[in-house]
């Protein structure tokens, strides 16, 4: 016999159970420092792509970053940004470099590329790292052994040689190339994250359960155990973030990554050293759009990983 409770007119408070991406994102949007990143990163790539446009899409600034127009004020940056009518661009904000160019559109370049280095490299190494470590963590014996091996022979050589080569070869074929090519080779790291998370994750109850009810093992690494890890897929794809932007402006330094006529703000930086006594802007503004960046990531990096 079932009893069914009186009506007495109230109502019963249920408490609705939240999901993990949901408890998550909450905890990412309390964290004020990766919020702040997160808004200030995404507005300097807006404003960049806004600025010089982006492929056929126009900007609204008059200058591009290759065309040399007459010196101004000797080429000194014209920005101002005293508040109220002191406030404005002008004419070159930037400065223009010793030919003529607008600084500030080469820039603009130069930030557009490294952030396309950004997320291609660091979603090629991300995938391949992910997939290597969940094989390796899920089978374990010899293929971990097998692959983990391979893993060892790429994460001992240095990683600025193998871009040098890497950049040698593909750094005149475009900014694309460059980053996919170096993203093949800088997934060790997030391989052996996965791999332990893997061997961790593989004992626990769900997994069993799912292997006694006939699911295959791709499904079980790919739909069981792989969102169960996506914590530290996440957090190590931030980190390998920082790193690439880092990693493209010092093989554009040396003169193995991304070449002229593109702009990129390592190679801004290397094309203007010999002026920083005399020009020093030209050594800044780049300077500082490699920095703040890195620094954005990291601080996201580390709310996501909170």
């Amino acid at each position: 016999m079932t009893t069914v409770a009186p009506d007495n007119g109230k109502t019963t408070d249920h408490t609705v159970g939240e999901s993990q991406s949901s408890v998550i994102l909450k905890r990412f949007v309390r964290n004020k420092t990766a919020m702040v990143s997160l808004v200030l990163l995404l507005f300097i790539f807006v404003f960049s792509v806004s600025a010089i446009g982006l492929g056929p899409i126009p900007g609204w600034w008059k200058y591009d970053y290759v065309t040399p127009s007459a010196p101004f004020e000797g080429g000194r940056p014209t920005l101002s940004l005293i508040p109220g009518p002191g406030f404005g661009l002008g004419e070159h904000p930037f400065g223009q470099n010793r030919i003529g160019v607008d600084y500030f559109a080469m820039t603009m370049r130069g930030v557009q590329n490294s952030f396309l280095v950004i997320i291609l490299l660091a979603g090629v190494a991300t995938v391949l790292g992910t997939v290597v470590g969940a094989l390796a963590g899920y089978y374990r014996g010899w293929v971990d052994a097998i692959l983990m091996r391979i893993t060892d022979v790429f994460i001992v050589i240095p990683a600025i040689v193998v871009g040098a080569v890497i950049g040698r070869m593909t750094g005149g074929l475009g900014v694309q190339w460059l980053a996919i090519t170096l993203g093949l080779v800088t997934w060790m790291g997030i391989a052996r994250l996965v791999r332990a998370e893997f061997l961790s994750l593989r004992e626990r109850e769900f997994v069993e359960a799912a292997r006694v009810a006939g699911a295959s093992d791709m499904r079980i690494i790919f739909k069981h155990i792989l969102p169960n890890a996506i914590g530290v897929v996440i957090v190590a794809a931030s980190l390998i973030a920082a790193a690439a932007i880092l990693l493209e402006t010092a093989l554009s330094f040396l003169g193995y990554g991304i070449r002229a006529p593109e702009s990129s703000l390592g190679l801004l930086v290397s094309q203007n050293q010999s002026a920083f006594a005399t020009r020093p802007w030209l050594f800044w503004f780049p300077a500082a759009f490699i920095v703040l960046p890195a620094l954005m990531i990291n601080f996201i990096g580390d709310g996501l990983r909170d």
